[in-house]
Protein backbone atom coordinates (compact mmCIF):
# COMPACT_ATOMS: atom_id res chain seq x y z
CA UNK A 1 0.00 0.00 0.00
CA UNK A 2 1.52 3.28 -1.09
CA UNK A 3 -0.57 6.19 0.11
CA UNK A 4 -2.52 7.43 3.10
CA UNK A 5 -3.49 4.69 5.48
CA UNK A 6 -3.75 6.45 8.84
CA UNK A 7 -7.22 5.04 9.54
CA UNK A 8 -6.06 1.46 8.96
CA UNK A 9 -5.81 -0.65 12.10
CA UNK A 10 -3.04 -3.16 11.33
CA UNK A 11 -4.27 -5.65 13.92
CA UNK A 12 -7.77 -5.61 12.42
CA UNK A 13 -6.39 -6.10 8.90
CA UNK A 14 -4.32 -9.06 10.09
CA UNK A 15 -7.42 -10.79 11.48
CA UNK A 16 -9.14 -10.80 8.10
CA UNK A 17 -6.02 -11.55 6.13
CA UNK A 18 -5.61 -14.74 8.18
CA UNK A 19 -9.06 -15.87 7.05
CA UNK A 20 -8.76 -14.76 3.40
CA UNK A 21 -8.76 -18.25 1.87
CA UNK A 22 -12.19 -18.96 3.39
CA UNK A 23 -14.15 -16.09 1.84
CA UNK A 24 -16.16 -18.30 -0.51
CA UNK A 25 -16.54 -21.28 1.82
CA UNK A 26 -20.25 -21.27 2.71
CA UNK A 27 -19.53 -23.17 5.93
CA UNK A 28 -16.25 -21.46 6.80
CA UNK A 29 -15.40 -18.47 8.96
CA UNK A 30 -17.49 -16.14 6.79
CA UNK A 31 -20.66 -18.24 7.08
CA UNK A 32 -22.42 -15.38 8.98
CA UNK A 33 -21.78 -13.00 6.07
CA UNK A 34 -23.05 -15.52 3.52
CA UNK A 35 -26.20 -15.90 5.61
CA UNK A 36 -26.62 -12.12 5.87
CA UNK A 37 -25.69 -11.34 2.26
CA UNK A 38 -29.15 -11.69 0.64
CA UNK A 39 -30.59 -9.26 3.19
CA UNK A 40 -27.72 -6.82 2.67
CA UNK A 41 -28.23 -7.00 -1.09
CA UNK A 42 -31.96 -6.40 -0.71
CA UNK A 43 -31.30 -3.17 1.17
CA UNK A 44 -28.46 -2.03 -1.10
CA UNK A 45 -30.25 -2.63 -4.38
CA UNK A 46 -33.45 -0.96 -3.17
CA UNK A 47 -31.55 2.15 -2.06
CA UNK A 48 -29.66 2.39 -5.36
CA UNK A 49 -32.86 1.82 -7.32
CA UNK A 50 -34.62 4.65 -5.48
CA UNK A 51 -31.72 7.11 -5.47
CA UNK A 52 -30.83 6.76 -9.15
CA UNK A 53 -34.32 6.03 -10.52
CA UNK A 54 -33.44 2.54 -11.76
CA UNK A 55 -35.69 -0.48 -12.25
CA UNK A 56 -34.47 -3.75 -10.73
CA UNK A 57 -36.60 -5.65 -13.24
CA UNK A 58 -34.15 -4.59 -15.97
CA UNK A 59 -31.41 -7.04 -16.89
CA UNK A 60 -28.59 -4.67 -15.86
CA UNK A 61 -30.30 -1.91 -13.85
CA UNK A 62 -27.07 -0.38 -12.54
CA UNK A 63 -25.45 0.08 -15.93
CA UNK A 64 -23.59 3.41 -16.09
CA UNK A 65 -23.03 3.59 -12.33
CA UNK A 66 -19.49 3.47 -10.95
CA UNK A 67 -19.47 1.68 -7.60
CA UNK A 68 -16.81 1.22 -4.91
CA UNK A 69 -16.98 -1.73 -2.52
CA UNK A 70 -14.59 -0.57 0.20
CA UNK A 71 -13.41 -3.39 2.45
CA UNK A 72 -14.49 -5.77 -0.30
CA UNK A 73 -12.97 -8.91 1.22
CA UNK A 74 -13.44 -11.79 -1.20
CA UNK A 75 -16.04 -9.95 -3.27
CA UNK A 76 -19.34 -11.11 -1.74
CA UNK A 77 -20.95 -7.78 -2.65
CA UNK A 78 -18.75 -6.75 -5.58
CA UNK A 79 -19.81 -9.72 -7.69
CA UNK A 80 -23.61 -9.21 -7.50
CA UNK A 81 -23.14 -5.48 -8.15
CA UNK A 82 -21.15 -6.31 -11.29
CA UNK A 83 -23.86 -8.74 -12.41
CA UNK A 84 -26.39 -5.91 -12.06
CA UNK A 85 -24.35 -3.85 -14.52
CA UNK A 86 -22.32 -1.51 -12.29
CA UNK A 87 -18.67 -0.75 -13.03
CA UNK A 88 -17.17 -2.08 -9.80
CA UNK A 89 -13.96 -1.31 -7.96
CA UNK A 90 -13.32 -3.54 -4.95
CA UNK A 91 -10.74 -2.22 -2.49
CA UNK A 92 -9.33 -3.78 0.66
CA UNK A 93 -6.52 -2.93 3.07
CA UNK A 94 -5.82 -6.65 3.57
CA UNK A 95 -3.55 -7.70 0.69
CA UNK A 96 -4.42 -11.37 1.04
CA UNK A 97 -8.06 -10.77 0.18
CA UNK A 98 -7.37 -9.40 -3.29
CA UNK A 99 -6.01 -12.54 -5.04
CA UNK A 100 -8.93 -14.56 -3.65
CA UNK A 101 -11.41 -12.00 -4.97
CA UNK A 102 -9.71 -11.78 -8.38
CA UNK A 103 -9.64 -15.54 -8.90
CA UNK A 104 -13.28 -15.97 -7.94
CA UNK A 105 -14.39 -13.11 -10.22
CA UNK A 106 -12.44 -14.61 -13.10
CA UNK A 107 -14.03 -18.01 -12.47
CA UNK A 108 -17.43 -16.31 -12.44
CA UNK A 109 -16.77 -14.51 -15.73
CA UNK A 110 -16.92 -11.05 -14.13
CA UNK A 111 -14.74 -8.01 -14.73
CA UNK A 112 -14.07 -6.31 -11.38
CA UNK A 113 -11.20 -3.93 -10.63
CA UNK A 114 -9.83 -5.28 -7.34
CA UNK A 115 -7.16 -3.22 -5.56
CA UNK A 116 -5.08 -3.47 -2.41
CA UNK A 117 -5.52 0.09 -1.23
CA UNK A 118 -7.37 2.35 1.22
CA UNK A 119 -10.20 4.85 1.05
CA UNK A 120 -7.76 7.66 1.85
CA UNK A 121 -5.37 6.69 -0.92
CA UNK A 122 -8.17 6.57 -3.47
CA UNK A 123 -9.53 9.92 -2.29
CA UNK A 124 -6.08 11.49 -2.59
CA UNK A 125 -5.86 10.11 -6.13
CA UNK A 126 -9.13 11.88 -7.02
CA UNK A 127 -11.23 8.76 -7.59
CA UNK A 128 -14.99 9.41 -7.85
CA UNK A 129 -17.96 7.06 -7.58
CA UNK A 130 -21.73 7.18 -7.80
CA UNK A 131 -22.07 4.63 -4.98
CA UNK A 132 -19.82 3.62 -2.09
CA UNK A 133 -20.62 0.39 -0.27
CA UNK A 134 -19.10 0.59 3.19
CA UNK A 135 -20.31 -2.59 4.83
CA UNK A 136 -19.08 -3.91 8.19
CA UNK A 137 -15.87 -1.87 7.96
CA UNK A 138 -16.25 1.23 10.13
CA UNK A 139 -16.06 -0.80 13.38
CA UNK A 140 -12.61 -2.05 12.34
CA UNK A 141 -10.85 1.24 11.50
CA UNK A 142 -8.60 3.32 13.74
CA UNK A 143 -10.34 6.68 13.09
CA UNK A 144 -14.01 6.35 12.02
CA UNK A 145 -14.51 10.06 11.25
CA UNK A 146 -11.40 10.31 9.07
CA UNK A 147 -12.39 7.12 7.30
CA UNK A 148 -15.96 8.29 6.64
CA UNK A 149 -14.63 11.64 5.44
CA UNK A 150 -12.49 9.82 2.88
CA UNK A 151 -15.57 7.87 1.78
CA UNK A 152 -17.44 11.16 1.37
CA UNK A 153 -14.62 12.54 -0.78
CA UNK A 154 -14.88 9.47 -3.01
CA UNK A 155 -18.52 10.23 -3.84
CA UNK A 156 -19.66 12.37 -6.71
CA UNK A 157 -22.12 15.12 -5.75
CA UNK A 158 -25.46 13.39 -5.36
CA UNK A 159 -23.71 10.09 -4.72
CA UNK A 160 -24.94 7.44 -2.29
CA UNK A 161 -23.11 5.70 0.56
CA UNK A 162 -24.48 2.57 2.22
CA UNK A 163 -22.80 1.96 5.57
CA UNK A 164 -23.54 -0.93 7.93
CA UNK A 165 -22.05 -1.81 11.30
CA UNK A 166 -22.94 -3.19 14.75
CA UNK A 167 -24.66 -1.34 17.59
CA UNK A 168 -22.95 -1.05 20.99
CA UNK A 169 -25.09 -2.33 23.86
CA UNK A 170 -25.39 -5.44 26.07
CA UNK A 171 -27.47 -7.25 23.45
CA UNK A 172 -24.85 -6.78 20.73
CA UNK A 173 -22.15 -8.06 23.10
CA UNK A 174 -24.26 -11.14 23.83
CA UNK A 175 -25.09 -11.86 20.19
CA UNK A 176 -22.17 -10.59 18.09
CA UNK A 177 -19.38 -11.64 20.44
CA UNK A 178 -20.57 -14.27 22.91
CA UNK A 179 -23.05 -15.88 20.51
CA UNK A 180 -21.19 -15.64 17.20
CA UNK A 181 -17.62 -16.08 18.45
CA UNK A 182 -17.87 -18.18 21.62
CA UNK A 183 -21.02 -20.31 21.41
CA UNK A 184 -21.67 -20.76 17.67
CA UNK A 185 -17.98 -20.34 16.73
CA UNK A 186 -19.03 -18.72 13.48
CA UNK A 187 -16.05 -16.36 13.81
CA UNK A 188 -12.66 -16.67 15.51
CA UNK A 189 -12.54 -15.19 18.98
CA UNK A 190 -11.41 -11.58 18.88
CA UNK A 191 -12.85 -10.85 15.41
CA UNK A 192 -14.84 -8.00 16.92
CA UNK A 193 -14.07 -5.57 19.73
CA UNK A 194 -17.23 -4.46 21.51
CA UNK A 195 -15.84 -1.04 22.43
CA UNK A 196 -15.39 -0.30 18.70
CA UNK A 197 -19.07 -0.86 17.97
CA UNK A 198 -21.01 2.32 17.09
CA UNK A 199 -24.57 3.24 18.01
CA UNK A 200 -26.92 4.41 15.23
CA UNK A 201 -27.02 7.95 16.65
CA UNK A 202 -23.22 8.05 16.85
CA UNK A 203 -22.92 6.86 13.27
CA UNK A 204 -25.43 9.42 11.99
CA UNK A 205 -23.45 12.12 13.82
CA UNK A 206 -20.18 10.91 12.25
CA UNK A 207 -21.78 10.76 8.81
CA UNK A 208 -22.98 14.35 9.15
CA UNK A 209 -19.57 15.52 10.35
CA UNK A 210 -18.03 13.80 7.33
CA UNK A 211 -20.19 15.95 5.02
CA UNK A 212 -23.00 13.58 4.09
CA UNK A 213 -26.73 13.76 4.67
CA UNK A 214 -28.23 10.62 6.31
CA UNK A 215 -31.48 9.60 4.64
CA UNK A 216 -32.31 6.17 6.04
CA UNK A 217 -31.44 3.52 8.59
CA UNK A 218 -32.72 0.00 9.12
CA UNK A 219 -31.91 -3.02 11.24
CA UNK A 220 -30.70 -6.41 10.10
CA UNK A 221 -32.43 -8.87 12.41
CA UNK A 222 -31.59 -12.57 12.81
CA UNK A 223 -34.41 -14.96 13.72
CA UNK A 224 -32.95 -18.05 15.43
CA UNK A 225 -36.16 -20.00 14.86
CA UNK A 226 -36.35 -19.54 11.09
CA UNK A 227 -32.54 -19.21 10.89
CA UNK A 228 -32.99 -16.23 8.58
CA UNK A 229 -32.18 -12.53 8.43
CA UNK A 230 -34.69 -9.78 7.67
CA UNK A 231 -34.81 -5.98 7.43
CA UNK A 232 -36.50 -4.11 10.26
CA UNK A 233 -37.67 -0.49 10.43
CA UNK A 234 -37.44 -0.49 14.23
CA UNK A 235 -34.99 -3.06 15.54
CA UNK A 236 -31.48 -1.62 15.19
CA UNK A 237 -30.30 -3.25 18.41
CA UNK A 238 -27.48 -5.34 16.89
CA UNK A 239 -26.73 -5.20 13.14
CA UNK A 240 -27.95 -2.16 11.25
CA UNK A 241 -27.39 -0.24 8.02
CA UNK A 242 -27.63 3.36 6.91
CA UNK A 243 -27.98 5.28 3.65
CA UNK A 244 -26.60 8.78 3.13
CA UNK A 245 -26.11 11.10 0.17
CA UNK A 246 -23.54 13.71 -0.76
CA UNK A 247 -25.18 17.11 -1.26
CA UNK A 248 -25.32 18.08 -4.91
Amino acid sequence: MQAADHTVDAAEVAKFEAMAAEWWDLNGKFKPLHMLNPTRLDYITTQIEDEFDRDLRDETPFSGLRLLDIGCGGGLLSEPMARLGATVVGADAAAGNIPVARVHAEQSGLQIDYRHTTAEAMAEAGEQFDVVLNMEVVEHVADPLAYLTACQQLLKPGGLMICSTINRNPKSFAMAIVGAEVIMRWLPRGTHEWNKFITPDELFDLIRKAGLDPVDRKGFVFNPLSWQWSISDRDLSVNYTTASVKPA
